[in-house]
């Protein structure tokens, strides 16, 4: 079975973003796993055993940036990816500032 890792850093301050709550679910809205990011902005592994099809990270940016004091545009960053692989390793990261956010395919 897959399994799933993320990344999150502060695109504003340079570093990781610690404590960012993360919500893996399955396409049916099901939550498959939960974290928080460490010290270094990760989560790894989030899942182990995860099949293929499309699942979601949230990301709760709201909650994160309201405890760092800072007003920001998106309460949550929710992206989508397929798991072709079933034995394969996906990392999903995020660059993370108040009013933009993006993501790519990690290794």
């Amino acid at each position: 079975m897959a399994s799933v890792s993320t990344h999150v850093l502060d695109a504003v301050a340079g570093r990781p973003a610690v404590g960012v709550p993360v919500t893996l679910t399955a396409d049916d809205g099901t939550e498959v796993a939960s974290g928080t990011t460490d010290d270094d902005g990760r989560i790894g592994p989030l899942a182990d055993d995860l099949p293929t099809g499309v699942h979601r990270i949230r990301f709760d940016t709201g909650a994160w940036f309201a405890a760092q004091a800072v007003e920001a545009f998106y309460p949550e960053v929710v992206v989508a990816f397929r798991i072709t692989d079933a034995g394969g390793h996906h990392h999903v990261p995020i660059l993370l500032s108040p009013f933009a956010f993006s993501t790519y395919r990690g290794s």
